[in-house]
């Protein structure tokens, strides 16, 4: 059977541990699962999340690499598979669902945590879902990984389907290989059937089609058909559609008809939000403190703190424990990353100098040239933002400068610039992302 040829594979991918606390406990639901859907059952609910998080992707690139068609990957709990059969018998009637790709059923708009960070986005979304193809066609939601976007795009999905609409949701990857599969095949026809005959059309990620020039044409006369037939185009990516290389003109072009709404990294208050929502939907008890600390420790990547959170509530279960602050420290001590705190000025100006190629002495000299002042100043931000021990009078100092107020009249200038150039705003948090991580992407293209 396939899927025992599947679970051999994944064994390969993880290691023995995991194999024999999550993957031998699988079974493969034969009478459920369809071509485009894949179910696995498992005897304990605390499996079903973790699972799901950890391992679906895999499961479907696995199916994918024989049948050339990944598809939606779903763990369930027995008894709860058991249900829906016994209701699905006792109503035979009950009208299904539109066909439509797979989407998680969590990602809804009510679960969906609104902040500053995400409003526009968030308003968007809602707009086009619910009155699809008209202003906001195409939507265009840009942002860094692990911020929302693939709830967004899921949301305005699952809401459509319930109108009962032919919902479309793939990656780029998925699409460019769905489409390299059917063109050995020779069955472009039917390629062109399915994404050209849907009422919705959600592409994440489409920045990996970049320099793809053979899938970026057919997705060109995909996008035309679908715009002229009034059909709802959303696509997501982590940056604006001019900062992605490798796309033809005309393409980035159309990604611009519409809207294009950027998804910013949460405050504070927005991950405290986010937590206390996932431990409702989860039924997961974590006290004030713990919480807050959570929020406080943990980088802006929401997926990696709602698998944090999953992390500390399973070890909780499994091994009988309160979740007390100190639990939580011990446990998620390999989901902290290393702080701030630890970067140096030298790290800020060596980062700043490479990616905008200036030197290093030029950045902390009196020059006045347009380029170096701007440097000077991103510096004098970052510096602040990054190196919070660090006084007024110590950056002063750093950057050859007269006093404390020449840094106060830097900061002015720079979150005017922040609130008012896109570009600029983009260029700074690439530069701030950069120096966090400690490594180039320049570097890691080379």
């Amino acid at each position: 059977m396939l899927s025992d040829d599947v679970l051999d594979l994944l064994k390969d991918e993880v290691s023995p541990e995991e194999y024999r606390k999550y993957i031998r406990r699988m079974q493969f639901d034969e009478v459920n699962s369809t071509s485009d859907i894949a179910v696995f059952l498992v005897p304990n609910k605390l499996l079903v999340k973790w699972i799901q998080t950890n391992y679906a992707e895999k499961i479907a690139h696995i199916f994918e690499s024989f049948t050339g068609k990944a598809p939606t990957v779903v763990i369930e709990h027995k008894s709860a598979r058991t249900n829906v059969n016994k209701h699905e018998n006792s109503a035979p009637n009950t009208p299904r669902k539109a066909p439509s790709t797979i989407l998680n059923a969590s990602y809804t708009f009510e679960n969906f945590v609104v902040g500053t960070s995400n409003q526009l986005a968030f308003a968007a979304a809602k707009s086009a879902a619910k009155s699809p193809g008209q202003q906001y066609n195409p939507l265009f939601i840009y942002g860094s990984s692990g911020l929302g976007k693939t709830h967004l795009i899921q949301a305005i999905g699952n809401y459509a389907i319930n109108q009962g609409k032919n919902v479309i949701y793939t990656t780029s990857e998925q699409f460019l290989n769905d489409f390299l599969f059917h063109v050995r095949n020779h069955t472009m026809d039917r390629f062109r059937q399915k994404y050209r005959q849907c009422d919705f059309l959600l592409i994440d990620d489409i920045q990996f089609l970049s320099n793809k020039e053979q899938t970026q044409e057919e997705f060109f006369h995909t996008f035309n058909e679908l715009y002229n037939l009034h059909k709802q185009i959303v696509l997501s990516s982590d940056k604006p559609p001019k900062k992605i290389a490798g796309f033809e003109e005309r393409l980035t072009s159309r990604f611009e008809w519409g809207l294009m709404a950027d998804v910013q990294p949460p405050g504070l208050e927005t991950k405290i939000s986010i937590i206390k929502k996932k431990c409702e939907l989860d039924n997961i008890a974590l006290d004030d403190e713990v919480i807050h600390y959570i929020a406080a420790n943990m980088e802006d990547n929401i997926r990696e703190i709602e698998s944090a959170i999953i992390h500390l509530n399973a070890h909780a279960n499994l091994l009988s424990q309160k979740i007390t602050i100190d639990f939580a420290t011990e446990v998620l001590k390999d989901f902290i990353k290393e702080r701030a705190v630890n970067i140096s000025l030298d790290d800020i100006i060596r980062v700043i100098a490479r990616e905008l190629n200036i030197k290093p002495s030029d950045i902390k000299s009196r020059k006045r040239s347009q380029p170096i002042v701007e440097a000077r100043r991103i510096g004098i931000y970052l510096a602040k933002t990054l190196t919070p021990e660090n006084k007024m009078k110590d950056l002063a100092e750093f950057f050859g400068l007269k006093d404390h107020t020449a840094v106060s009249h830097a900061m002015k200038k720079i979150n005017a610039l922040l609130d008012t150039d896109e570009n600029f705003r983009l260029k700074v948090e690439d530069l701030k992302s950069k120096i966090t991580s400690g490594k180039s992407q320049r570097g890691e293209e080379r």
